[in-house]
């Protein structure tokens, strides 16, 4: 009970002095800009963005001819006669005279083209669209159907035919069984009036409904289509939405990584330090508010966009990973600039890991290491299974609790207030793990802990060649899977000589390699080859 009230205590504290921590000035003055910011997005999701307008100039000598490109605002109409025209040439980017129509040479002229011919398509969909007999305007409807497609990359990269050779005289005849497939049936399930009235819409969506779309759930009227309406779907729309999630939740843990240096630098952690608190609690204390308030922000999110909300099951380990990453570069970092150097860098790895995999979301089963992956496809509705949640986020949650623990156990004032550079930083914070009086089983359990990190940095690996052809990403995958294994060995005895050389005797030299390598042993044979070679299977063949 007497840690949970500290920690409480602690929590408390730490919003406070948060909130404080920006002055009686710049507090009222973001907040000020956060509800401009709200004010202004509102007024541009209902009136839109019109960075655009006026940006075409066209001259017409028909009225009529004026009507078909009159709502969009990217031109500037000006109606004369045919003679004004041929004159004033060159100050328009189209003229239009009897009904024909000529652009400027330049790139401008060719844009306004481009524009101008959406422009007369929407007006034909209007102009058929209310004619009495919509399917004598619209004879074909094509009902869109998605299907989840699995890439066989052992069946291409191994050299197995899949499909018919171009130069084939006679039609490829099916190995296997044959499947009748019963025909679609010829009624259609939708009114006239609503197919009229999504014809009516074609072309003036908001640039959003791209994106809200996918939240919107499947309807019959949104799945028929005519032909000029089909367009190839963007495999990245959904991961747009979940760059909405992920761009608050880190930017709100640099406030914490923040705390943590303003707490260094104005030697403020003193205070806590010496108070009959552990350094558990002052951790805890201090990361629940902000875990608390990313959690909310998160949730937040999803009810705005009205997505499900067990998206945020997944989050919740990249939000612990932000935060214990947010503590560890707080504790390491000399000054602001070199604060802002790391968090930039880390900024870019972890991006990359949560994002690259993601890319093949629906495709590939290399996807599920990211548990963004996960976040998509709850957003489409094919929702995940607990085994692919273990998968994907054991790793942030594994290395989470390292980190974590690395910072409570160097949550002192010897290593908190170091004038060291940033590598001498960090091998104190490893050797900070290591125990004098045991050694050799601290070099053992490093081991062990550092397995998460290795396993996440390969996995970045793997996804970097992935799209390296054979068998050329294959051996780069296994060098520098080797490299990496080999350099995380090394950390703790590089840590340990560097804290006590004395330790270094052949004989303490041998023992600790070998405990090392049974570490590595036991820890990674159990977990990392046995997922690693599940994907590379899938990917390079077995």
């Amino acid at each position: 009970m007497r840690i949970l009230s500290s920690i409480r205590t602690i929590a408390a504290w730490e919003m406070k002095r948060s909130v404080t921590m920006m002055g009686r000035h710049v507090l009222p003055l973001a907040v000020g800009l956060l509800v401009l910011l709200v004010l202004v997005t509102s007024f541009a999701a209902q009136s839109g963005i019109h960075m655009q307008d006026g940006m075409y100039r066209i001259g017409v000598d028909d009225p009529g001819v004026a009507r078909v490109v009159a709502p969009d605002s990217r031109f500037t109409i000006t109606i004369v006669d045919a003679h004004t025209l041929r004159e004033d040439r060159s100050a328009y980017d189209i003229i239009i005279l009897r009904g024909e129509v000529y652009a400027a040479d330049t790139d401008k002229g060719r844009a306004a083209l481009k524009s101008l011919e959406r422009d007369y398509d929407v007006y034909v969909s209007h102009i058929a669209a209310g004619e009495p007999d919509l399917f004598a305007a619209y004879p074909l409807w094509i009902d869109l159907e998605y299907v989840k497609s699995e890439i066989d990359f052992v069946a291409t990269e191994s050299g197995q035919q899949v499909g018919a050779v171009v130069d084939a005289r006679d039609p490829p005849v099916p190995s296997g069984p044959v499947e009748a497939v019963p025909l679609p049936s010829s009624a259609i399930s939708v009114s006239e009036d609503d197919l009229r009235e999504r014809l009516a819409e074609t072309g003036s969506d908001h640039p959003l409904s791209r994106y809200t779309g996918i939240l919107s759930g499947s309807s019959s009227v949104y799945t028929l289509k005519t032909p000029s309406q089909l367009s190839p779907p963007l495999p990245f729309d959904s991961i747009i939405l979940v760059f909405i999630f992920i761009f608050p939740l880190y930017f709100t843990s640099q406030f914490f990584m923040m705390s943590i240096m303003n707490e260094r630098v104005g030697r403020a952690g003193e205070a806590l330090l010496s108070a009959p608190v552990r350094s558990s609690a002052i951790i805890v204390g201090k990361v629940l508010p902000y875990f608390a308030l990313m959690l909310f922000i998160s949730a937040a999110i999803t009810l705005i966009i009205g997505a499900p909300v067990g998206i945020l099951i997944p989050l919740i380990p990249v939000i612990l990973f932000f935060l214990a990453s947010a503590l560890i570069i707080g504790m390491a970092a000399r000054s602001f600039k070199e604060l802002s150097f790391i968090s930039i860098f880390f900024s870019t790895l972890a991006t990359a890991y949560l994002f690259f995999p993601t890319v093949f979301a629906n495709t590939h089963v290399i996807s599920i290491v990211s548990p963004l992956t996960l976040v998509v496809l709850k957003l489409q509705g094919d929702g995940f299974t607990a085994a692919e949640y273990l998968y994907s986020t054991a790793l942030f949650f594994a290395t989470s609790l390292i980190l974590f623990y690395a910072g409570i156990v160097n949550y002192r004032e010897e290593r908190l207030f170091s004038t060291k550079n940033l590598i001498s930083r960090f091998a104190d914070f490893i050797s900070g793990g290591i125990m004098r009086d045991h050694p050799h089983a601290s070099l053992f359990g490093l081991a062990i802990l550092s397995i998460p990190f290795v396993f996440m940095v390969q996995m970045m690996a793997l996804v970097l060649f992935f799209n390296i052809p054979m068998p050329l990403s294959l051996v780069l995958l296994v060098v520098v899977a080797a490299l990496i294994e080999e350099f995380a060995k090394s950390l703790g005895l590089y840590a340990i000589a560097r804290e006590r050389p004395g330790f270094l005797t052949l004989q303490n030299l041998l023992i600790a390699a070998v405990l090392i390598g049974l570490g590595f042993l036991i820890g990674e044979k159990l977990l990392l080859f046995a997922t690693l070679a599940q994907i590379s299977e899938s990917i390079f063949g077995s």
